[in-house]
């Protein structure tokens, strides 16, 4: 693994809190099913080849936006979008990164391209309906292959496309919340095109929850069972104002704009500190080397819950 890839201090057993508000069994098992019956249609009805711009364009937006909004809901989740309404045109989405639901959400604002690692390729199933989404991957583990991506993603910006990023790189808890990575942003810049911040998180009772979190060693089939057994999900969607093209003169000052766009709709909570520093006391237990000095210096640095990714060369790509 490249030692420059993000990460995120966040694990299930740190930040996953289980309240006991769970449905009962029956209900959960119908969610569950009702899930993968939503995405089985959608796959089957979905001709494969879909991102081409030719066949693309053969969707409407509008079933696009009711199939991913449906598949949130069959999860038991209630939806809420709020905000300013998106651009036609080339628009890159940028959004926080917490859970596989952030995925139909940011589609239910605007279907887009996604960016997605290359490993996902491999994936069974998964992997294909997101090739066969048009989907746009990273190769994380080849630092030489991001100028060839961000160029993949100017292309499709300037065609008049979506493409939607999570500029962390890696997901976190949904309590605390990484930096943006800079070089997707350029792909905006190269193209010409706005930035739109969406600002991603979910609730129980009116407070942030960790429940859909997908994150360190957690399995997808862990992670979707949770969800659907969770009582009185809700996700909010705040779509922030676009960040309009020639507004920033370089990537950096971008990312930053972008970042405060949607930290500025991010709930979070005194406690986060104590998540990030959580993996910590995990590896210790586990008598792995803990974490630098410098690693320390650089959480307490923020003063917040987020934890910088590892420092190289790609931090500022």
């Amino acid at each position: 693994m490249s030692v420059w890839l993000p990460s995120a201090p966040c694990t299930p057993r740190a930040c996953i809190e289980s309240k006991g508000s769970v449905t009962a069994v029956p209900r959960a098992v119908l969610r569950f099913m009702a899930v993968l019956v939503v995405v089985a249609a959608g796959a089957a009805l979905t001709p494969i080849g879909w991102g081409s711009p030719r066949l693309r364009g053969r969707i409407p937006a509008g079933a696009v936006r009711w199939w991913c909004r449906t598949i949130v809901r069959a999860a038991g989740i209630r939806l809420r979008i709020t905000g300013t309404t998106t651009p036609t045109g080339g628009l890159l989405l940028v959004a926080n990164h917490i859970s596989w639901l952030d995925i139909p959400l940011l589609a239910a604002v605007r279907p887009a391209r996604m960016l997605a690692k290359a490993e996902i390729r491999h994936w069974p199933v998964a992997g294909t309906l997101t090739a066969g989404s048009g989907a746009l991957f990273i190769d994380r583990d080849r630092l030489r292959a991001l100028p060839e991506t961000v160029a993949s993603i100017a292309g499709a910006l300037r065609a008049g496309g979506a493409v939607a990023v999570f500029p962390e790189g890696s997901t976190w808890c949904g309590r605390a919340q990484g930096h943006f990575r800079r070089a997707v942003f350029q792909a905006a810049l190269d193209a010409g095109v706005p930035v739109q911040p969406v600002s991603l998180h979910y609730l129980t009772d009116g407070t942030a929850s960790t429940a859909p979190a997908f994150v360190g060693s957690d399995s997808l089939l862990t992670s979707v069972w949770r969800v659907v057994s969770t009582r009185g999900l809700v996700a909010e969607v705040e779509v922030g104002e676009t960040i309009a093209p020639g507004s920033h003169p370089d990537r950096r000052s971008l990312a930053h704009a972008a970042q405060a766009g949607v930290m500025a709709r991010t709930q979070h909570r005194d406690h986060c500190t104590s998540v990030a520093q959580a993996p910590v006391k995990i590896r210790r237990t586990a008598r792995r080397r803990p974490v630098s000095v410098a690693s320390m210096r650089i959480i307490r640095h923020t003063g917040t819950a987020t934890a910088r990714a590892t420092s190289s060369p790609a931090a500022d790509a």
